[in-house]
């Protein structure tokens, strides 16, 4: 990968957007910059970055909710830089995605190095699938949008979690204690009913009858799965 590369900085201290730009660009990097984390991942997908900088503590939605909204369409590398320095935050951003993670304060040759690594381990060429289509539904998982019939479905970002979870892998059987760990947190495991009711939101939602279901199955005792077109 070369120095043209892009870089996507999501973070909501305009003071380290500058650092990070200034830096970056003395080394021949492209910087885009995102003060929020629907602005990153909406600029992800439009202008697909190389490696993405991301901040944990953003305005309107945690880093580690925007690291597991942008995996589930793209595999570009990515470097949680935060304030946070526990153990446990750590493992929660490299269990779900993150390819490294660098506390602030930070040095910045050393930043510059991570980045340079992780340019070498981008993914090169092959793009991730970005839309699932099962007959008249569509699921956008880059612009976060559910289309049934070319008409757009409001969801509910519980609902929208949900289903794209299960678009992600069409045909496989996701269960339970995996979407309600994976959306609601490792906490929630047992706590099926929460699963239940957006489930049944959900097939309201998209005139799925549960007993003839043209998108959601039901694996009883065990979880769901997107039907295949």
């Amino acid at each position: 990968m070369s120095l043209c590369a892009t870089i996507l900085v999501i973070d909501d201290e305009p003071q380290i957007r500058k650092f990070l730009r200034i830096s970056l660009v003395s080394q021949g990097y492209t910087v885009l910059e995102a003060a929020t984390g629907a602005e990153g991942l909406s600029m992800a997908a439009l202008q697909q970055p190389d490696v993405l900088v991301l901040d944990l503590g953003l305005p309107d939605m945690d880093g580690q909710q925007v690291l597991r909204e942008f995996r589930e369409w793209s595999n570009v590398p990515v470097l949680v830089l935060s304030v946070r320095a526990s153990e446990a935050q750590k493992v929660q951003a490299l269990d779900s995605g993150a390819n490294d993670y660098v506390t602030k304060p930070f040095g910045i040759q050393e930043f510059l190095a991570r980045i340079r690594a992780l340019l070498r381990q981008a993914p090169q060429g092959e793009a991730r699938e970005t839309a699932v289509q099962v007959g008249p539904l569509t699921v956008d998982l880059a612009y976060r949008r559910v289309l049934l019939e070319d008409v757009e479905v409001a969801l509910t970002r519980k609902e929208y979690a949900v289903l794209a979870q299960l678009a992600r892998h069409p045909g496989r059987v996701i269960t339970q204690q995996q979407l309600l760990k994976d959306i609601w947190g490792p906490t929630h495991v047992e706590n099926s009913h929460y699963l239940r009711i957006v489930i049944g939101h959900l097939r309201q939602k998209l005139a799925d009858d549960p007993t003839h279901p043209r998108f959601i199955a039901t694996e009883a005792g065990v979880g769901y799965r997107l039907l295949e077109a």
